[in-house]
């Protein structure tokens, strides 16, 4: 057998043995990630009302984001700090803050098992940066926050922008 010959027969057994080894082509996985990609979507869809809101002060997006039973808590200011929806709802004046064009707000994580999600925020509001933890349910086929938690921190200098 020639050396060329022998190297042909080689690399074709390597591409065999490579193709045999490969994961097979599984529709189930297939579906399974589909359905987390939509059920990702739509936890993001929830969690963008509550960013429209903080952007715009309009509070009937935080009423579009979390479920009405919702409780959002913290510690502001050293004290521990817990509103209903429509407590946290009255915070909001329908403008946005006079600074909105300077803040940076991002979903950093979402993580989805079944009907309930976790997700992670952090909204940069210049001189304080926040980071909030959500729980979210699918209820009804929508998916609404059901509680927040909230850090935040102030920043030690304030960034040009």
């Amino acid at each position: 057998m020639t050396t060329t010959r022998f190297h042909a027969l080689l690399i074709l057994s390597l591409l065999a043995f490579a193709a045999s080894a490969a994961e097979p082509t599984n529709p189930d996985r297939a579906a399974r990630l589909s359905h987390q990609h939509a059920a990702e979507r739509a936890v993001r869809a929830a969690l963008d009302h509550y960013l429209k809101g903080h952007a715009t002060g309009d509070a009937s997006h935080m009423r579009k984001a979390f479920l009405p039973t919702a409780h959002i808590e913290g510690i502001r200011d050293g004290k521990f700090t817990s509103w209903t929806l429509e407590e946290y709802c009255a915070r909001f004046n329908g403008h946005p803050a006079s600074d909105e064009a300077k803040r940076v707000r991002s979903i950093d994580v979402i993580d989805v098992s079944g009907d309930s999600a976790m997700a992670k925020a952090t909204l940069d509001h210049v001189d304080t940066v926040f980071t909030d933890y959500f729980v979210l349910l699918n209820t009804g086929g929508e998916w609404r926050i059901a509680n927040k938690v909230y850090y935040g921190r102030k920043r030690q200098s304030t960034p040009s922008r």
